[in-house]
């Protein structure tokens, strides 16, 4: 069966885990990994495979290993990636999705994590870069009293983010970063493995990785 984005959406099961997930990584500290995120993955994964002409079923199944993805964190935050994978292995086999669908889903999501990430095949990919660009102030939970670790400070110092997809020639991610609370290098400290693995989920793709911040050319 070919399962949508829709009944994806719609999955309670699916919806539990995700805010569970969520709420681990409260706890832990991390910044926020809940609807917001995995919605906005999921969308820039899907319109990545749209622009540059791949088939309206792979930007579906894009779509819905962002959705997926971070679902692996109610686990545990270690090989959180793999978890998420297994996961939705068993959830998807479950609502009858075709075997296929079910492979790239579940590769791409296990494929994700910085750690042990590689892109495998276009969705792969297409998450990679989904995920790791998305970097915005709105994601740090610990504002009040402003007690940020370097983590916290990068990510709230990041006051504007955009992804700009250009066919055939490159992917940019175009940063406004408050020099005040962060320095460019510590952006880089903490997010250069990401965008090394942005650079190849992008070569996957046929494109180039571009990295702007503020107004400059970095990668």
């Amino acid at each position: 069966m070919k399962i949508t984005r829709d009944d994806i959406r719609k999955n309670e099961e699916i919806r539990t885990y995700i805010q569970k997930a969520d709420e681990s990584l409260i706890a832990l500290g991390y910044t926020e990994h809940s609807f917001a995120h995995v919605t906005k993955v999921a969308e820039t994964a899907s319109e990545i495979l749209t622009i540059l002409g791949y088939s309206e079923r792979d930007a579906e199944l894009a779509w819905m290993a962002g959705y997926l993805h971070d679902s692996g964190n109610v686990v545990n935050r270690v090989d959180h990636a793999q978890s998420g994978a297994v996961m939705a292995f068993r959830i998807l086999d479950r609502m009858g999705a075709d075997p296929e669908d079910i492979a790239t889903i579940i590769t791409a999501i296990g494929n994700h994590d910085e750690s042990t990430a590689f892109p495998v095949n276009p969705v792969a990919a297409a998450l990679i870069l989904a995920d790791k660009t998305d970097v915005r102030y709105t994601r740090v939970r610990k504002i009040e009293g402003m007690d940020f670790d370097i983590h916290d400070r990068v990510n709230f110092a990041v006051k504007e983010s955009k992804v700009e997809i250009v066919r055939d020639a490159y992917i940019r991610s175009t940063l406004k970063i408050d020099t005040t609370m962060c320095s460019v290098m510590e952006y880089f400290e903490i997010f250069l493995n990401r965008m090394l693995l942005c650079r190849k989920a992008a070569d996957k793709l046929g494109l180039r990785f571009k990295l702007v911040i503020n107004d400059q050319e970095l990668m």
